[in-house]
């Protein structure tokens, strides 16, 4: 979902080594399936501004449909890995892992 709203934003193919950036989030949701609060797990070393686009990029995204008939916490963590053209793939996307 994240990916298909920001196709002008990823990339495909394999990934480089190595990556430009590796920002970590998790997206915390209300029950109609809008962002109640993004938090920063992992602010990468080398281009920090990549923060910042991946909130962007669920932004987006969002909403992410219902959630109150799931189990709480409705949260999910996304791995934004960035090649150095600082397009992205998802971790939870890449083929061959």
């Amino acid at each position: 979902m994240i990916a298909a709203a920001n196709p002008q934003a990823t990339f495909a193919g394999p990934l480089p080594e190595p990556l430009a950036s590796i920002p970590v989030l998790q997206v915390q949701l209300n029950a109609d399936g809008s962002i109640r609060n993004i938090e920063v797990l992992r602010v990468p070393k080398f281009e920090p501004q990549t923060v910042e686009m991946a909130k962007v990029a669920i932004a987006r995204a969002a909403p992410f449909g219902p959630v109150g008939n799931l189990p709480r916490p409705w949260q999910f963590n996304e791995t934004f890995l960035y090649n150095d053209a600082l397009k992205f793939q998802l971790r939870t996307l890449v083929e061959g892992d």
